[in-house]
Formats: structure tokens, sequence, C-alpha cells
């Protein structure tokens, strides 16, 4: 169970909640105490249409948090900078999570796990009419593609995600979660996001066609996240991480081989490319 933290002004969901260091650390230390496995620190949104960070400010923010959650949970660094996730993993990350799948190279040389996800153009251009020929294939060959790379350069812990909003319409992303088995299929450990994204407030949208808003967008995050890991998905990346321990418990109860109600889910068997470390 990954949970977010945006140590930032204008992320989408929890923009500037978390935003001065204290709070950020304290809010960690909630999710900690609600069972998540790893705290993810970004400090620059990648929301539609957000705006880049300097380097500077971005360090500013996340380093400092960083150190005061390592050694009390795994942390990983959600940046698209290297300069940021070399500095975040100094501070204690062991884990890049890297929306533009091409910080491999940082990974390997710091002996660190990397998430890599799909993203179709950057947080400015991604949502302006994305289109693919077959979404499903070309997310998943993009995503071998890299996972590939990062082993050959000697990253011992990869995991894909096929970034659910992130280029994508709303059809793109159902399709993408209808075919998850695919992408468990590939051996390499998937990691999913989909926890109060927009298409969720579009499908729940009320009677006027007004999307549900970021604080009623619980419901379908809580199914999707579900959906993942009866899928065989090994990790989940959420706002509400008490909601959804709760939700990893019942799956794991249910699905073959059953996990012990520790909040544990069942874990895929992975081949070759990473041993997850982790539960969903």
């Amino acid at each position: 169970m990954m949970g977010i933290l945006n140590v930032t002004a204008d992320s989408f969901s929890d923009g500037g909640r978390w935003f001065e260091t204290h709070q950020a650390v304290m809010r960690g230390h909630e999710m900690i105490a609600e069972g998540a496995d790893i705290i993810d620190v970004g400090g620059e949104s990648t929301r539609p249409g957000a705006s880049g960070v300097p380097v500077e400010e971005e360090l500013r923010r996340v380093v400092p948090v960083v150190a005061a959650l390592a050694g009390q949970v795994r942390v990983s660094i959600d940046t698209t900078k290297a300069e940021v996730a070399a500095a975040a993993v100094e501070a204690g990350a062991s884990l890049i999570n890297d929306v533009s799948a091409t910080l491999w190279s940082v990974a390997a040389r710091h002996g660190v796990g990397w998430v890599a996800m799909h993203r179709l153009g950057t947080p400015a251009s991604m949502q302006v009419d994305p289109h693919y020929g077959d979404v499903v294939a070309e997310v998943s060959a993009l995503l071998v593609e890299r996972a590939g790379q990062a082993a050959s350069a000697g990253v011992k812990e990869v995991w894909i995600d096929p970034g659910i909003g992130f280029g994508k319409t709303i059809d793109h992303n159902l399709q993408l979660l209808a075919a998850l088995d695919k992408l468990v299929a590939t051996g390499i450990p998937v990691m999913v996001g989909t926890s109060r994204k927009g298409f969720l407030g579009a499908l729940a949208a009320s009677v006027d066609g007004t999307p549900a808003p970021v604080e009623d967008r619980l419901p379908g995050s809580l199914a999707t996240a579900t959906w993942a890991m009866q899928h065989g998905v090994g990790m989940v990346r959420v706002h509400d991480v008490a909601a959804s321990v709760q939700a990893a418990v019942l799956v794991g109860r249910m699905g073959p081989g059953a996990a012990p109600a520790t909040g544990s889910s069942a874990q895929p068997e992975h081949q070759g490319i990473a041993d997850p470390g982790v539960r969903a």
C-alpha cells in the first residue's frame, strides 16, 4: 500500500494541505499508522495542466520530508528529475516513482527500486485529445521495453504502472483497468494509481453532468483499487490509506492462497525482474 504525500501547492486532490514540512511529516506518520507500506513523497504536481517546479524548489520541498520519514517506513520519491531522485535517495528513499519512465539509470547507479509509469505527453499536453491505435498493446509494449532496459542496467526492483489518467480518456482508462491481467502476465510487478482521479468524478457525475468533486470519489477509488488487487496488481497508490487497507484485507482473505489477516493481499509470483518486497 503506497500512501500519497504531495508536498505541493497545486496537486489536484490535496494541494497545499501538506505543503509545509511539519505538516507533511505529520501526514506521513498518520498514513504509517493507517497501514501504509510506502510513503510516496512528491514535490511537483503532475496533474493535467500543472506547471513545472525548479529543481531547487522541488529539493527544498521533498528532501526534509524524506529524511524525516525514512527509517520509520519505506519512502519513495515521486519525481521526473534525476537531481531530485538522487538527493531523495541520499536522504533515505529506496524507490523512485518516475512518471516519465526515464530515470532507470539513476536507480541503477544508486541501487534502489524504480517504477516506470506510462504517460503520453507532458502535464501541459497529455489530456489534449489523447489517442492510440490500441491503448493496451501500446502501453504494455512501452512499459515492458523500459523495464527491460532498467533490468539490463542493473536495477533489481522494477515496477510498471499503466498511468491511469496520464494521457488517457475515460475509455482508455477503463480499457487498461479491464486488461490488468495482461500487464500482470508479463511477470513484472504492477502498480496502479486511480485514487480520486478525474475519470472517477466523471463516471460519478450528477444528473446534470457535473463531475463528482474530489472529496466524493472514495467509492470509485476503492472499487478500482480492489479490482486491481483482485487481478494480481502488487501495489496500489492511494490517498485514503485506512479505507484501502481494509479493502486489501478483504481481498487477501478471499483470494487464492488467502493471505493472513494482516492487511496483506496475495502477491502474484513474478519472475526475473524484481522481488516486490511490499504488499498491495
